[in-house]
């Protein structure tokens, strides 16, 4: 008989691991997706975009969607692989650490692309930001609950 832990180790070699992977990416990627498109169409927008440089609202919903959807494999693959190493039982709450570990990794990358008023860009990206990867991080652990059926 096997443990569950080389139980999980063959899943994660398995075709199902890929699958898994791939729903939890989308479903995440989607979130995000969502949750910067409420943001696009608010007044806050139209001061973030010109922040930021973005001239093209359609752009940078496309830009949105891939950024959440490699957000969202990085997420979702560290969850499924690392799942017993990260801490609380509670997979939403894990999704949650890994979100939010991954944003601060990005906001800390972004200030070494542009350090002119870094510290601005950076208080206001990770306001802006903050909504997105809280419904990205619900979004993957509440289907990773789902796909395992555990909580």
């Amino acid at each position: 008989m096997e443990t569950p832990a080389t139980d999980r180790t063959k899943q994660q070699k398995s075709p199902e691991f890929s699958k898994k992977l791939i729903k939890l990416t989308i479903t995440g990627g989607l979130a995000f997706w969502i949750v910067d498109f409420a943001i696009s169409i608010s007044p806050i927008s139209a001061e973030y975009m010109a922040a930021f440089s973005i001239s093209s609202l359609p752009l940078a919903l496309v830009e949105a969607l891939v950024g959440g959807l490699i957000i969202g494999f990085f997420v979702s693959f560290f969850l499924l692989r690392f799942f017993e190493k990260i801490p609380t039982n509670n997979p939403i709450l894990k999704s949650l650490i890994l979100s939010f570990a991954a944003i601060v990794v990005i906001e800390v990358l972004s200030t070494f692309g542009n350090p002119s008023n870094a510290y601005v860009y950076l208080l206001v990206d990770t306001v802006m930001n903050i909504p997105r990867i809280l419904a990205l991080g619900i979004v993957i652990g509440y289907f990773y609950t789902k796909v395992y059926g555990q909580i």
